[in-house]
């Protein structure tokens, strides 16, 4: 079941260095909240901080609350593979394990969760995870080819796949479609169309058509110069935002004037 995810006063530190102060912002359900700004503003760094994946580096904490469900994920009861199960990762390259299967590949969080998985549940969960992805019809009678063998475009819908196999509620994105072709790239934006019905969507994407196309909701992102810390300027309705921003740095953004 998608949830909303509540953000109240959140700033991100690596060491000493704060990179992103005082978010707040609702992510809505079933819907798709874009985040834009321009390089180094830490829109990816608070993206990856809604599932505590920045934590991998080194330094790296968090004050304030990210809720979800009801629950603070940052609650030091909280087990943070239990909250990446929950809200789910697709990053900007698309990265099947080399060394599995397409099969596999859909199968690894599942098998990491449930030692023990039938294989009639097994093979359920593979057609409907790559269905879902609208990956099943291209690589049904390939299942047991290397997911490193797929296209761009097919490999990225494979990590969508191996994502929502673990029946996460949130789905976040960091730029899925920046290595990927033109056509491709409209196949991914077709399928996040068809995923909000049933996830929370959170992208980054640097493409403000994209942006404007995939979005419910935007939120913009700035920082005052280099070595300022990320700010969320504002964030409302894509369509508002797009045509009417209340911040005219939003609006010099958007319009390509800067970043």
């Amino acid at each position: 079941m998608a949830h909303q995810i509540e953000v109240s006063n959140l700033n991100i530190y690596y060491g000493d260095f704060l990179a992103v102060e005082d978010v707040n912002i609702t992510i809505e359900a079933r819907s798709v909240t874009a985040f834009i700004g321009p390089s180094g503003c830490g829109k990816s760094t608070f993206l990856r901080s809604l599932n505590r994946m920045h934590e991998e580096i080194k330094g790296a904490r968090v004050e304030g609350k990210v809720m979800s469900n009801g629950h603070n994920l940052y609650d030091s009861a909280m087990d943070p593979v239990d909250v990446r199960r929950q809200i789910g990762m697709v990053f900007q390259r698309p990265n099947p394990f080399p060394t599995m299967s397409i099969e596999q590949n859909v199968l690894a969080g599942p098998r990491l969760n449930n030692k023990r998985l039938k294989k009639s549940v097994a093979d359920d969960l593979v057609e409907q995870s790559l269905t879902r992805s609208g990956l099943w019809n291209e690589v049904k009678d390939r299942l047991n080819k290397p997911g490193s063998g797929l296209s761009g475009g097919q490999q990225q819908r494979l990590c969508i796949a191996r994502a929502i196999a673990v029946e996460p509620d949130v789905l976040l994105m960091d730029e899925p479609c920046s290595a990927l072709d033109p056509i491709s790239t409209s196949v991914i934006e077709d399928l996040i169309h068809q995923l909000k019905d049933d996830y929370t969507i959170a992208i980054v994407t640097h493409n403000m058509q994209q942006a404007a196309r995939v979005s419910d909701n935007t939120a913009f992102f700035n920082l005052d110069g280099v070595g300022k810390p990320g700010r969320l300027i504002e964030h409302g309705p894509t369509e508002i935002l797009f045509s009417t921003p209340s911040n005219p740095a939003t609006e010099a953004y958007i319009q390509g004037r800067f970043g």
